[in-house]
Protein backbone atom coordinates (compact mmCIF):
# COMPACT_ATOMS: atom_id res chain seq x y z
CA UNK A 1 0.00 0.00 0.00
CA UNK A 2 2.85 2.38 0.85
CA UNK A 3 4.47 1.70 -2.51
CA UNK A 4 1.21 2.50 -4.29
CA UNK A 5 0.79 5.76 -2.38
CA UNK A 6 4.39 6.70 -3.13
CA UNK A 7 3.83 5.90 -6.80
CA UNK A 8 0.68 8.02 -6.92
CA UNK A 9 2.63 10.94 -5.40
CA UNK A 10 5.37 10.60 -8.01
CA UNK A 11 2.68 10.38 -10.69
CA UNK A 12 1.15 13.65 -9.50
CA UNK A 13 4.54 15.41 -9.52
CA UNK A 14 5.35 14.01 -12.98
CA UNK A 15 1.96 15.18 -14.27
CA UNK A 16 2.59 18.67 -12.91
CA UNK A 17 6.01 18.81 -14.58
CA UNK A 18 4.46 17.59 -17.82
CA UNK A 19 1.82 20.33 -17.66
CA UNK A 20 4.52 22.98 -17.37
CA UNK A 21 6.50 21.35 -20.17
CA UNK A 22 3.50 21.30 -22.51
CA UNK A 23 2.70 24.97 -21.93
CA UNK A 24 6.33 26.03 -22.45
CA UNK A 25 6.74 23.84 -25.54
CA UNK A 26 3.70 25.21 -27.32
CA UNK A 27 4.58 28.83 -26.55
CA UNK A 28 8.15 28.26 -27.76
CA UNK A 29 7.02 26.66 -30.99
CA UNK A 30 4.39 29.33 -31.69
CA UNK A 31 6.87 32.15 -31.13
CA UNK A 32 9.22 30.47 -33.60
CA UNK A 33 6.50 29.25 -36.02
CA UNK A 34 7.67 25.67 -35.76
CA UNK A 35 4.68 23.48 -36.30
CA UNK A 36 1.28 23.74 -37.94
CA UNK A 37 1.51 27.47 -38.90
CA UNK A 38 5.03 27.51 -40.36
CA UNK A 39 3.94 26.69 -43.93
CA UNK A 40 1.72 29.77 -43.97
CA UNK A 41 4.54 31.96 -42.64
CA UNK A 42 6.84 30.57 -45.32
CA UNK A 43 4.23 31.07 -48.03
CA UNK A 44 3.29 34.66 -47.08
CA UNK A 45 6.16 36.49 -48.87
CA UNK A 46 5.48 34.48 -52.01
CA UNK A 47 1.93 35.87 -51.90
CA UNK A 48 3.24 39.42 -51.48
CA UNK A 49 2.87 39.65 -47.70
CA UNK A 50 6.18 40.69 -46.11
CA UNK A 51 6.15 40.00 -42.37
CA UNK A 52 8.15 40.06 -39.14
CA UNK A 53 7.31 36.53 -38.01
CA UNK A 54 10.21 34.31 -36.93
CA UNK A 55 10.26 31.01 -38.82
CA UNK A 56 12.65 28.36 -37.56
CA UNK A 57 10.94 25.18 -38.73
CA UNK A 58 13.08 22.51 -40.37
CA UNK A 59 11.42 19.50 -38.78
CA UNK A 60 8.16 19.11 -36.92
CA UNK A 61 7.97 19.55 -33.18
CA UNK A 62 7.99 15.83 -32.23
CA UNK A 63 11.41 14.99 -33.73
CA UNK A 64 12.83 18.35 -32.63
CA UNK A 65 11.81 17.95 -28.99
CA UNK A 66 12.79 14.29 -29.08
CA UNK A 67 16.29 15.44 -30.04
CA UNK A 68 16.52 18.27 -27.50
CA UNK A 69 15.19 16.22 -24.59
CA UNK A 70 17.46 13.31 -25.50
CA UNK A 71 20.48 15.65 -25.58
CA UNK A 72 19.53 17.16 -22.23
CA UNK A 73 18.99 13.75 -20.66
CA UNK A 74 22.17 12.32 -22.21
CA UNK A 75 24.35 15.12 -20.86
CA UNK A 76 22.63 14.90 -17.46
CA UNK A 77 23.15 11.13 -17.41
CA UNK A 78 26.85 11.58 -18.15
CA UNK A 79 27.24 14.10 -15.31
CA UNK A 80 25.38 11.83 -12.89
CA UNK A 81 27.67 8.98 -13.88
CA UNK A 82 30.59 10.96 -12.41
CA UNK A 83 28.65 11.65 -9.20
CA UNK A 84 27.37 15.13 -9.99
CA UNK A 85 24.22 16.07 -8.06
CA UNK A 86 21.14 15.00 -10.04
CA UNK A 87 19.44 18.41 -10.00
CA UNK A 88 22.61 20.19 -11.09
CA UNK A 89 23.18 17.55 -13.77
CA UNK A 90 19.68 18.03 -15.19
CA UNK A 91 20.15 21.82 -15.21
CA UNK A 92 23.48 21.51 -17.04
CA UNK A 93 22.05 19.00 -19.50
CA UNK A 94 19.06 21.22 -20.22
CA UNK A 95 21.38 24.19 -20.71
CA UNK A 96 23.45 22.32 -23.30
CA UNK A 97 20.29 21.20 -25.11
CA UNK A 98 19.00 24.79 -25.06
CA UNK A 99 22.20 26.04 -26.68
CA UNK A 100 21.71 23.45 -29.42
CA UNK A 101 18.13 24.65 -29.81
CA UNK A 102 19.31 28.26 -30.09
CA UNK A 103 21.83 27.39 -32.79
CA UNK A 104 19.17 25.39 -34.59
CA UNK A 105 16.67 28.26 -34.38
CA UNK A 106 19.13 30.88 -35.66
CA UNK A 107 20.36 28.88 -38.64
CA UNK A 108 16.83 27.76 -39.49
CA UNK A 109 15.49 31.32 -39.48
CA UNK A 110 18.39 32.61 -41.58
CA UNK A 111 18.17 29.71 -44.01
CA UNK A 112 14.43 29.86 -44.52
CA UNK A 113 14.44 33.65 -44.88
CA UNK A 114 17.36 33.57 -47.32
CA UNK A 115 15.36 31.20 -49.51
CA UNK A 116 12.75 33.98 -49.83
CA UNK A 117 15.18 36.63 -51.06
CA UNK A 118 13.57 36.64 -54.50
CA UNK A 119 10.32 37.71 -52.84
CA UNK A 120 12.00 40.61 -50.99
CA UNK A 121 11.55 39.12 -47.53
CA UNK A 122 14.32 40.70 -45.39
CA UNK A 123 16.23 39.23 -42.47
CA UNK A 124 15.44 41.29 -39.36
CA UNK A 125 18.45 41.43 -37.07
CA UNK A 126 16.38 42.67 -34.14
CA UNK A 127 14.17 39.58 -34.47
CA UNK A 128 17.21 37.33 -34.20
CA UNK A 129 18.31 39.14 -31.05
CA UNK A 130 14.94 39.28 -29.33
CA UNK A 131 12.99 36.24 -30.47
CA UNK A 132 15.80 33.68 -30.38
CA UNK A 133 16.51 34.31 -26.71
CA UNK A 134 12.81 34.10 -25.85
CA UNK A 135 12.42 30.76 -27.63
CA UNK A 136 15.53 29.49 -25.84
CA UNK A 137 14.09 30.47 -22.47
CA UNK A 138 10.85 28.59 -23.15
CA UNK A 139 12.77 25.64 -24.59
CA UNK A 140 14.88 25.44 -21.42
CA UNK A 141 11.75 25.21 -19.27
CA UNK A 142 10.25 22.52 -21.51
CA UNK A 143 13.46 20.48 -21.66
CA UNK A 144 14.24 20.78 -17.94
CA UNK A 145 10.76 19.74 -16.81
CA UNK A 146 10.64 16.84 -19.28
CA UNK A 147 14.07 15.50 -18.27
CA UNK A 148 13.19 15.93 -14.58
CA UNK A 149 9.95 14.02 -15.18
CA UNK A 150 11.86 11.22 -16.91
CA UNK A 151 14.38 11.13 -14.05
CA UNK A 152 11.51 10.57 -11.59
CA UNK A 153 10.15 7.76 -13.76
CA UNK A 154 13.57 6.22 -13.99
CA UNK A 155 14.65 6.38 -10.35
CA UNK A 156 11.44 6.55 -8.29
CA UNK A 157 9.23 4.29 -10.41
CA UNK A 158 11.97 2.00 -11.69
CA UNK A 159 11.32 2.44 -15.41
CA UNK A 160 13.59 0.01 -17.33
CA UNK A 161 14.54 2.45 -20.11
CA UNK A 162 17.78 4.43 -19.63
CA UNK A 163 17.26 8.16 -19.07
CA UNK A 164 18.24 9.38 -22.60
CA UNK A 165 15.94 6.85 -24.30
CA UNK A 166 13.09 7.69 -21.95
CA UNK A 167 13.57 11.41 -22.66
CA UNK A 168 13.60 10.73 -26.41
CA UNK A 169 10.24 8.96 -26.22
CA UNK A 170 8.60 11.56 -23.99
CA UNK A 171 10.17 14.42 -25.96
CA UNK A 172 8.48 13.12 -29.09
CA UNK A 173 5.20 12.86 -27.16
CA UNK A 174 5.66 16.41 -25.85
CA UNK A 175 6.16 17.82 -29.35
CA UNK A 176 3.17 15.89 -30.65
CA UNK A 177 0.91 17.18 -27.86
CA UNK A 178 1.87 20.80 -28.54
CA UNK A 179 1.59 20.46 -32.29
CA UNK A 180 -1.84 18.82 -32.18
CA UNK A 181 -3.37 20.83 -29.33
CA UNK A 182 -1.89 24.31 -29.07
CA UNK A 183 -0.86 25.22 -32.60
CA UNK A 184 -4.42 25.71 -33.95
CA UNK A 185 -4.85 28.67 -31.56
CA UNK A 186 -1.95 30.36 -33.33
CA UNK A 187 -2.17 28.94 -36.83
CA UNK A 188 -5.93 29.19 -37.35
CA UNK A 189 -7.13 31.85 -34.95
CA UNK A 190 -4.19 34.23 -34.48
CA UNK A 191 -2.74 34.30 -37.98
CA UNK A 192 -6.15 34.44 -39.68
CA UNK A 193 -8.18 36.67 -37.40
CA UNK A 194 -9.99 38.23 -40.36
CA UNK A 195 -11.55 34.83 -41.11
CA UNK A 196 -14.80 33.75 -39.35
CA UNK A 197 -14.03 32.02 -36.07
CA UNK A 198 -13.85 28.25 -36.40
CA UNK A 199 -14.36 28.23 -40.16
CA UNK A 200 -10.82 27.17 -41.02
CA UNK A 201 -8.70 28.67 -43.78
CA UNK A 202 -9.70 28.35 -47.41
CA UNK A 203 -7.12 27.56 -50.09
CA UNK A 204 -7.56 31.03 -51.60
CA UNK A 205 -6.50 32.62 -48.29
CA UNK A 206 -3.26 30.62 -47.96
CA UNK A 207 -0.36 32.88 -47.05
CA UNK A 208 -2.50 35.97 -46.39
CA UNK A 209 -1.61 36.04 -42.71
CA UNK A 210 -2.46 38.94 -40.42
CA UNK A 211 0.70 41.04 -40.15
CA UNK A 212 -0.39 44.05 -38.11
CA UNK A 213 -1.43 44.24 -34.50
CA UNK A 214 -2.49 46.78 -31.95
CA UNK A 215 0.79 48.69 -32.02
CA UNK A 216 2.22 48.42 -35.52
CA UNK A 217 3.61 45.44 -37.37
CA UNK A 218 3.09 42.19 -35.54
CA UNK A 219 6.09 40.15 -34.44
CA UNK A 220 6.54 36.65 -33.08
CA UNK A 221 6.56 37.98 -29.53
CA UNK A 222 2.96 39.12 -30.03
CA UNK A 223 2.08 35.56 -31.00
CA UNK A 224 3.72 34.27 -27.84
CA UNK A 225 1.67 36.64 -25.73
CA UNK A 226 -1.51 35.36 -27.37
CA UNK A 227 -0.79 31.64 -27.26
CA UNK A 228 0.58 31.65 -23.72
CA UNK A 229 -2.97 32.45 -22.62
CA UNK A 230 -4.76 29.86 -24.76
CA UNK A 231 -2.71 27.36 -26.74
CA UNK A 232 -0.01 26.96 -24.08
CA UNK A 233 -2.32 25.99 -21.21
CA UNK A 234 -4.32 23.71 -23.53
CA UNK A 235 -1.13 21.90 -24.57
CA UNK A 236 0.02 21.71 -20.96
CA UNK A 237 -3.22 20.12 -19.82
CA UNK A 238 -3.08 17.70 -22.74
CA UNK A 239 0.47 16.52 -22.06
CA UNK A 240 -0.06 16.51 -18.30
CA UNK A 241 -3.10 14.24 -18.63
CA UNK A 242 -1.22 11.93 -20.99
CA UNK A 243 1.60 11.50 -18.47
CA UNK A 244 -0.75 11.24 -15.48
CA UNK A 245 -3.02 8.57 -16.99
CA UNK A 246 -0.03 6.64 -18.35
CA UNK A 247 1.72 6.48 -14.98
CA UNK A 248 -1.46 6.18 -12.90
CA UNK A 249 -2.65 2.99 -14.59
CA UNK A 250 0.85 1.50 -14.40
CA UNK A 251 1.30 2.24 -10.70
CA UNK A 252 -2.14 0.96 -9.69
CA UNK A 253 -2.72 -2.00 -12.01
CA UNK A 254 0.69 -3.25 -13.11
CA UNK A 255 0.75 -5.95 -10.43
CA UNK A 256 -2.62 -7.37 -11.45
CA UNK A 257 -3.11 -10.22 -13.93
CA UNK A 258 0.61 -10.73 -14.41
CA UNK A 259 1.17 -7.20 -15.67
CA UNK A 260 -1.79 -7.22 -18.08
CA UNK A 261 -3.94 -5.22 -15.67
CA UNK A 262 -2.31 -1.94 -16.71
CA UNK A 263 -2.71 -2.82 -20.39
CA UNK A 264 -6.39 -3.64 -19.97
CA UNK A 265 -7.06 -0.40 -18.07
CA UNK A 266 -5.20 1.54 -20.79
CA UNK A 267 -7.42 0.04 -23.49
CA UNK A 268 -10.53 0.83 -21.44
CA UNK A 269 -9.39 4.45 -21.02
CA UNK A 270 -8.86 4.76 -24.78
CA UNK A 271 -12.43 3.63 -25.47
CA UNK A 272 -13.81 5.97 -22.80
CA UNK A 273 -12.03 8.95 -24.34
CA UNK A 274 -13.12 7.91 -27.84
CA UNK A 275 -16.74 7.89 -26.65
CA UNK A 276 -16.34 11.28 -24.96
CA UNK A 277 -14.71 12.80 -28.05
CA UNK A 278 -17.49 11.50 -30.27
CA UNK A 279 -20.18 12.79 -27.93
CA UNK A 280 -18.63 16.27 -27.79
CA UNK A 281 -18.22 16.39 -31.58
CA UNK A 282 -21.84 15.38 -32.25
CA UNK A 283 -23.12 17.78 -29.58
CA UNK A 284 -21.14 20.68 -31.06
CA UNK A 285 -22.35 20.00 -34.60
CA UNK A 286 -25.98 19.76 -33.51
CA UNK A 287 -25.71 22.83 -31.29
CA UNK A 288 -23.86 25.18 -33.63
CA UNK A 289 -24.75 23.68 -36.99
CA UNK A 290 -22.56 23.62 -40.11
CA UNK A 291 -19.96 26.31 -40.68
CA UNK A 292 -21.37 29.32 -42.52
CA UNK A 293 -19.79 30.61 -45.71
CA UNK A 294 -17.73 33.81 -45.21
CA UNK A 295 -20.36 36.04 -46.82
CA UNK A 296 -23.12 34.49 -44.71
CA UNK A 297 -21.08 34.93 -41.53
CA UNK A 298 -20.49 38.62 -42.34
CA UNK A 299 -24.18 39.15 -43.03
CA UNK A 300 -25.20 37.72 -39.66
CA UNK A 301 -22.40 39.44 -37.69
Amino acid sequence: MENILFGIGITAVAGALATIAGAAEDTESDIGSQGDPNSQVQLAPQMGFIHRIYNKAISGEPPAYGLWCAIGAGVAWAFMAVQVNAILAIILGSLVATLVQGAYATTAYLGRTASLANFEQPVYIDLIRSVTTVTMAHAFVAIFTTVAMCYLMNTALGHPFPLPLLALVWGIALGAAGSATGNPFYGKERQYQEQPFGAGVSISASGTIVRYGEAGQRSSLDNGWFTSKMGGPASGICFGLIVFFELWRTVIFEHMAGGWGAVIVGVVLIFIFMALDRYIEVWARKTFGPYAKPEEAEATA
